[in-house]
């Protein structure tokens, strides 16, 4: 069966519009086996290992990797029908951070494409290092964004680097003299605007939204939830809530913002967008790594402990609750159509009806045997990135779920 002509695109970290929902017409199988083949249009082998999503243009497919016995942090590139490596650019090398959480990777952050080029951020050399890159491999400029030296934590980093307009926008939040959020020109690199953040290691990544009719750059954590105007780096409003360290990304639903966390403090908090300085409810929820998924007036979460939630957003009334698996999970979940796709670090794949009414699930599939990386939905295919086998023996692959290739 021939795919249709290539359409859609997903440019960054949660896609074009922030929100991780697919395309509205976008069909992808809710039922698959990687071991049969079944709907399965290619599996490639990843060389090295990272938790960055997939991004998905006109010119290919492309994703981070690093391999700590070379030492070295790479882009990949993928043809975008058939799955095949096109090319893989290393970018650092020898300079890898001397230690990261053991759910972490060295190549976490996932790229952003502005239309022409790309832009790649690595944890390395002891600073965050930002690479704008063209899509055949030419680098433009690579600049140091500012020194990362974590002194209480050495967890690694995880924030996505995110593109607006002429600005690239990158967070690096820690317990040192730098801690800040950072807008570089993207033609040149040169710094437009620093936002101090607090001396707290925090790992969310900033994303823009348009919530009570203006449009936000929203962030959370170190014990706050903040809104800054993304063109200067003005501060809009800061709500004190929160607890100190944020993995997920803000959603949010019309005039209200969410955020969950759980370091040191857990729960899922919603505060009003509109500058008011309101916090509208909160739970003891937690979802650390994973961000939530909104639809109009709701709020799905999948926490820590494999309990997957539906809420109202006006103020939180719970509407369902139900528990899908025994823990472990890094990727958000995903929208595609009315289905949202929750991936587990086991390797297990939850399809469930995106419904507020009531939960209802649709599929359970067994997808490799840990998933890190947040899965992509584009013009009919899912793509998934797996490690099959543990240790040594672990090989990633990036997988494409749906239509085949002509």
């Amino acid at each position: 069966m021939a795919l249709p002509l290539l359409a859609d695109t997903w440019p960054s970290w949660r896609g074009g519009e922030g929100n991780n929902h697919a395309a509205e017409n976008t069909d992808v199988p809710i039922r698959w086996n990687l071991d049969s083949g079944e709907s399965i249009a290619w599996k490639t082998p990843i060389p090295g290992r990272g938790h960055s999503t997939p991004i998905i243009v006109d010119e290919g497919i492309f994703l981070t990797t690093a391999d700590a016995k070379s030492k070295t942090q790479s882009l990949i590139k993928l043809d975008r029908q058939s799955g095949r490596v096109v090319d893989q650019w290393v970018l650092h090398r020898n300079t890898l951070p001397a230690q990261i959480h053991n759910n972490n990777s060295y190549a976490s952050p996932t790229p952003a494409f502005d239309g022409e080029d790309l832009f790649v951020s690595f944890h390395t050399d002891d600073a965050i290092w930002l690479t704008k890159i063209t899509t055949t491999g030419r680098v433009i400029w690579q600049k140091k964004v500012a020194d990362f030296k974590p002194v209480r934590f050495q967890f690694g980093y995880g924030a996505s680097p995110l593109v607006d307009d002429d600005l690239v926008i990158v967070a690096a939040e820690y317990d040192g003299p730098d801690s800040g959020l950072y807008a570089l020109d993207t033609r040149t690199g040169k710094r437009v605007w620093k936002i101090d953040r607090p001396s707290n290691l925090n790992f969310a990544t900033p994303i823009i939204g348009t919530v009570a009719g203006q449009r936000q750059l929203l962030i959370g954590g170190a014990g706050m939830f903040t809104s800054y105007d993304p063109t200067s780096g003005r501060l809009l409003w800061s709500v004190d809530t929160t607890t100190e360290a944020v993995c997920g990304t803000v959603v949010w639903d019309g005039r209200r913002v969410m955020i969950s966390g759980g370091n040191p403090a857990s729960g899922t908090w919603c505060v009003a967008g509109d500058g008011s300085k309101t916090e509208l409810w909160s739970n003891r929820v937690k979802c650390y790594e994973q961000s939530l998924l909104t639809i109009p007036n709701y709020v799905f979460a999948v926490a820590d402990n494999g309990v997957a939630y539906c809420w109202r957003t006006v103020d939180g009334k719970e509407m369902w609750k139900q528990r899908l698996f025994g823990g472990g999970i890094s990727a958000s979940p995903m929208l595609v159509g009315n289905h949202i796709y929750i991936a587990t670090e086991d390797g297990d794949v939850f399809v469930i009806a995106a419904s507020p009414d009531r939960f209802q699930p649709l599929a359970e599939i067994k997808t490799g045997d840990s998933i890190f990386a947040t899965p992509v939905a584009v013009d009919d295919r899912l793509y998934l990135r797996t490690g099959i086998g543990h240790g040594e023996n672990r090989q990633e692959y990036l997988v494409a779920i749906g239509r085949m290739s002509p």
